[in-house]
């Protein structure tokens, strides 16, 4: 049942009161409202805004916003691939100035609480023109005469043969639908499926000098996800390059270690420790341009999903590093 502080029309789900300046991690709200009134589906991940440093939006994409605001701004056009709860799309309009948005999710009922979330949260002082369809990628948005400057994308990491129904696989980071394009063996192999085609259908969908931006647990060597850009018709830098501690090492450590003896991967995991050390005093900026670089100075302590397993459960802690990978129309 939503609280009071939500309107009687509110989708159903889980209500939730985000105070955005604390979790974009900047000092005024513009274009957006101060508090957001959220409504999480079912089958959408719930943001975290009690603890933004384990939530994926504060930590990597907002970051990321900021780096292309410094370029770009004002960014008037911006899709988001999966968004969940619509929260990344309020980060792009507060932090990219964005006045038309588009936003695609797999499930209808996720979609029509992220239009509800975007609508109700957007400032009468900006007004936005709001696209949010259900369905596969950006299909959804075809034949709308919609083209955008950046889109944004950051869908699950799974391999074809693990596509799941509807009925079996409830969250929409779990569910990938039957593929008919064509799909390079080598996406498939590093389960980069669903990245590759979106990177690929963007390609109708971008304006001149557009790009799309996707968050990736750098589990994968840097060369793999700039061939990933290349494969599509694109060209790849980086953005930003960063880590993060592997949580809920329980579940996700087992999985992949289960996929590297199915012949996936292998999968690249470092001390904590070392992550801290190598990152320590490094810019987002100055990241992107050295990741290279950085990842040759951690490839010494590199492990893989089954040994990082066996340290964890030992009680190491074990991460893994985060790329954005910026693909941009030339």
């Amino acid at each position: 049942m939503a609280s009071p502080l939500f309107t009687a029309n509110a989708p159903a789900g889980t209500p939730l009161n985000i105070d955005a300046a604390r979790y974009l991690a900047t000092e005024s709200i513009r274009r957006v409202k101060p508090e957001w009134r959220i409504i999480v589906a079912e089958r959408a991940f719930r943001p975290r805004p009690e603890n933004p440093q384990a939530d994926w939006l504060p930590t990597v994409v907002a970051p990321a916003l900021k780096l292309i605001a410094e370029d770009h701004a004002p960014v008037r056009a911006f899709a988001s691939i999966g968004t969940g709860a619509g929260v990344d799309i309020l980060a792009g309009i507060e932090l990219l100035g964005a006045s038309v948005v588009g936003a695609t999710d797999i499930f209808p009922d996720i979609t029509d609480a992220a239009d509800w979330n975007i609508r109700q949260n957007l400032s009468p002082d900006h007004p936005v023109d709001v696209h949010v369809a259900p369905g596969d990628l950006l299909s959804p948005l075809a034949g709308r005469g919609l083209r955008f400057d950046v889109i944004y994308e950051n869908l699950p990491n799974i391999p074809l043969s693990d596509a799941g129904s509807l009925e079996e696989k409830r969250k929409s980071s779990s569910f990938v639908p039957p593929r008919a394009e064509r799909v390079p063996p080598f996406a498939d192999h590093w389960m980069l499926a669903l990245h590759y085609v979106a990177l690929a259908q963007a390609l109708d969908f971008l304006n001149p000098g557009g790009f799309v931006i996707s968050t990736l647990g750098g589990r994968i060597p840097l060369d793999i996800l700039q061939r990933l850009a290349l494969e599509a018709g694109l060209k790849p830098s980086f953005l930003n390059y960063s880590w993060k501690a592997q949580a809920e090492g329980e579940d996700v450590l087992p999985s992949y270690t289960d996929l590297e003896a199915r012949g996936f991967g292998p999968f690249h995991y470092y001390p904590v420790d070392v992550l801290e050390k190598v990152f320590d005093g490094v810019s987002p900026r100055e990241s992107g341009l050295r990741a290279f670089e950085i990842e040759r100075e951690l490839q010494p302590h590199r492990v893989t999903a089954a040994q990082a397993w066996q340290d964890y459960q030992q009680g190491h802690r074990v991460g893994h590093t985060v790329a954005v990978l910026k693909s941009s129309r030339g």
